[in-house]
């Protein structure tokens, strides 16, 4: 573990060396005829642009896209894609439960009797009583669908997904500070930044193209710094000038000391501050800077360091680093500030250092939270497929949106129901209670995701649920426990759009033809659409169709992408909105005069903030609160969870490439040696990990990346689960759960 900077960037190097062999992949399959298709990589948020190869109606290879973002590189996950395409367990016919078991079906079969569950439980206990759930993971067009048929259709807001798992926070933080979700800044802020404040994110594991980027700026850029507030010494931290390592779930404590500084010392924009920002309390924009100042006289570096177990002099240099004058700063952070009961706080102080020293809005300056699914982004927070919103920044209980989208969707006054719907935990558990009688789970594993998952496995299976899963795998843990299992057709084998961390929507063109009797997920809802009678409301023949739809709902809109049309996506390598004509180029960075189609031209100040009534920012008090869940004698450790760069989310699609499936497979609980002496284990051990919610067992890895008193497993492993102990408590705003901190016990097995 004792490896030089010097010598981590030149393994970064070797490892982004390896990822560009897809052009020698390319070069050597097109003396075959191989045909290229151009498309998106099936992972995390990152949006890497890739092409497909294909030979005899198989796909054979993938190289990374030169003309995109990633300038042709793609991470070991992104170059094996071509495996998951034949797994030995594609699932590839409908599956009915019979018993205990499974039996063959035809379509027909299959969707009658969805049809017919859904038909009965309306009837009986009226249209709350079913629900879908989605996914980050699909297309645009799919999840638009969804949300039509269900919020128009059934009449029931009752459609939520699995970015409520990983995004919810970040974008509550963004509309409550900005007003309107969704980044200001994008990728090529990466390119000017003078020093980078990584807090909550393992961006080398769960991003590594981005961390590529960074890298490559730390080695030719001049005095660039890197921050990152992390509790464990990952390897993202092996770049950093400054590692300031925390007691979990103390941060708010360290930003709060931060701005402190900022202060104290002369760091922030006085100007910016009179002519951009308003300073709020609770749900109110009411204070005033002296307030705020005077909030954070209560968060001093020594304070702060007192309550997060770290250097109160590391605080103050992150600070300075961060504020220094004519250096740009940029903010990156994922999971380790959104799965918390206090995440929204997080986003909004993270914000709020770029509002007191102005770096925002700014070649450099920006802060971006970073995506965990590939269209988590684009097809839901945009798109609107959660349980509160309507499409492209309109709300379910706001009138004015409501009206809106009944003109737009070409249905009566009233029809949309002015109740929001419910948040995944809420979903599940109304699930459990037998409140919701019928599910659709599209395109996610939540039998294994979820939080305190036990629980809702259960729910999955209480007698008297329905639950329909379209999936391109089987068994995964949740179709396992499905009455419906439904042949998804998968990534190369359908058409559609991606929406990535910087707003940039891209178009991925089928490669293929699904194979079996697998369909795509547009497929299968609009022949449920047509099943349930409301083939008027869901006229479309294919994703093109509904695409054209969706340009028409965004216009006008803060979102406003309806320059996209389906063939400038087809010609380009990424746009970014908002991109209100056909001749705009795209919008770097939002809020800008001169770059922002939504600022006047003629706006006397560089940026306007015009998701908020008086186009100011706010910069939010935003006191330290402790976990939901903290350490005591019977639980004395805490546990937290993520990723590792061999595998992605729940490992469905990882475990199906074999160089990933022999490296990393199994999760382990990383201790560190004081906590594994005093427990008599060392690595190889199993240990039982029980919190008040349930127990798991894992081999253990002893090492000090892992801080004292914490324990740390992968959540990729379908036989280890980790969420058989994480905590299901939500934030009261966003409605995520705080997957990151709990309090366990860690005894030998």
């Amino acid at each position: 573990m004792s490896v030089s900077r010097r010598d981590f960037l030149k393994t970064a190097a070797a490892a982004s060396a390896l990822s560009a062999l897809g052009v020698a992949a390319k070069a050597r399959a097109a003396d075959a005829d191989t045909r290229w298709v151009k498309s998106v990589c099936r992972y995390c948020g990152t949006g890497c642009g890739l092409y497909v190869g294909v030979q005899g109606g198989k796909v054979v290879a993938v190289q990374g896209d030169k003309d995109d973002h990633n300038a042709g590189f793609l991470c070991l996950k992104g170059f094996l894609l071509p495996q998951i395409m034949s797994a030995p367990d594609r699932h590839l016919h409908p599956l009915v439960r019979k018993g205990d078991g499974f039996q063959r079906a035809s379509w027909d079969e299959a969707m009658g009797l969805v049809t017919s569950k859904f038909k009965e439980a309306m009837q009986k206990f009226g249209p709350d009583a079913v629900g879908f759930y989605g996914s980050g993971q699909g297309l645009t067009e799919e999840s638009y669908v969804a949300n039509k048929l269900f919020k128009a259709g059934l009449r029931t807001n009752n459609v939520d997904g699995n970015p409520r798992l990983c995004m919810a926070s970040a974008t509550a933080g963004y509309v409550s500070t900005y007003g309107k979700d969704e980044p200001m800044g994008c990728y090529e802020d990466i390119d000017h930044a003078d020093v980078f404040l990584i807090v909550g994110s393992n961006t080398a594991e769960a991003h590594p193209i981005l961390f590529r980027r960074i890298v490559r700026r730390k080695e030719t850029g001049r005095n660039v710094k890197v921050i990152v507030l992390d509790p464990r010494r990952t390897p993202t931290s092996r770049i950093a000038d400054l590692h300031l390592a925390f007691t979990p779930g103390t941060d708010l404590a360290i930003m709060n000391a931060m701005a402190n500084v900022l202060f104290a010392e002369g760091l922030v924009d006085d100007a910016f501050l009179r002519d951009h920002v308003a300073f709020g309390e609770g749900q109110e924009a009411n204070k005033t800077r002296a307030a705020y100042e005077t909030f954070l006289a209560d968060y001093t570096p020594r304070k702060a360091a007192a309550i997060a177990g770290c250097h109160a002099e590391d605080i103050v240099t992150a600070a300075r680093w961060f504020g220094e004058k004519g250096r740009a700063a940029m903010s990156m952070w994922t999971m380790g500030l959104n799965q918390r009961t206090k995440g929204v706080w997080a986003n909004n102080l993270v914000h709020n250092l770029h509002l007191v020293t102005g770096k925002i809005g700014l070649p450099g300056s920006t802060p971006l939270s970073l995506t965990g699914q590939p269209n988590a982004c684009g097809g839901v927070r945009d798109g609107g497929a959660l349980s509160h919103l309507l499409p492209y920044g309109r709300l379910v209980a706001n009138d004015k949106h409501r009206a809106e989208m009944e003109k737009l969707w070409s249905v009566p006054a009233g029809t949309l129901s002015p109740k929001p719907g419910l948040a995944t935990i809420d979903l599940f558990r109304a699930l459990e209670e037998g409140k919701l009688k019928c599910m659709f789970v599209m395109c996610t594993n939540p039998g294994q995701s979820l939080p305190n998952v036990d629980r809702y496995r259960k729910a999955l299976r209480r007698e008297g649920a329905f639950v329909v899963v379209s999936e391109a795998f089987h068994p995964t843990r949740t179709s396992e426990l499905a009455d419906v299992v439904l042949p998804a057709a998968l990534w190369a084998e359908k058409e559609g759009v991606y929406g990535c961390t910087e707003r940039r929507y891209q178009l991925l063109d089928r490669a293929v033809s699904p194979q079996g009797e697998a369909r795509p997920d547009f497929d299968i809802l609009c022949d449920l659409a047509r099943r349930l009678g409301h083939e008027k409301l869901v006229p479309f023949k294919t994703p093109e169709d509904a695409w054209s739809e969706i340009l028409q709902v965004a216009k006008g809109t803060p979102y406003d992408f309806s320059g996209m049309t389906r063939e400038r996506l087809r010609e380009s390598h990424g746009l970014l909105w908002p991109m209100p004509t056909v001749g705009h180029p795209g919008t770097k960075r939002r809020y800008v005069r001169g770059e922002d189609p939504f600022v006047p031209a003629d706006h006397p100040q560089r940026v306007k903030f015009y998701g908020r009534p008086d186009g100011r920012a706010v910069v939010w008090l935003r006191p330290n609160k402790p976990p939901e869940e903290v350490t005591d004698a019977d639980y004395p450790m805490v546990f937290t969870t993520g990723r590792v760069i061999e595998h992605w989310h729940t490992g469905t699609m990882t475990r199906n490439c074999q160089e990933l499936r022999h490296t990393n497979a199994e999760a382990l609980a990383e201790i560190h040696p004081q906590d594994a002496a005093r427990l008599g284990v060392q690595t190889g051990d199993l240990v039982q990990i029980t919190s008040r919610r349930g127990a798991e067992k894992f081999r253990t890895k002893v090492t000090d990346t892992a801080r004292v008193g914490l324990v740390f497993v992968q959540m990729h492993d379908d036989q280890r689960m980790c969420n058989r102990i994480t905590n299901d408590a939500v934030d009261p705003v966003s409605r995520q759960p705080e997957f990151k901190i709990c309090a366990v016990k860690v005894e030998k097995a």
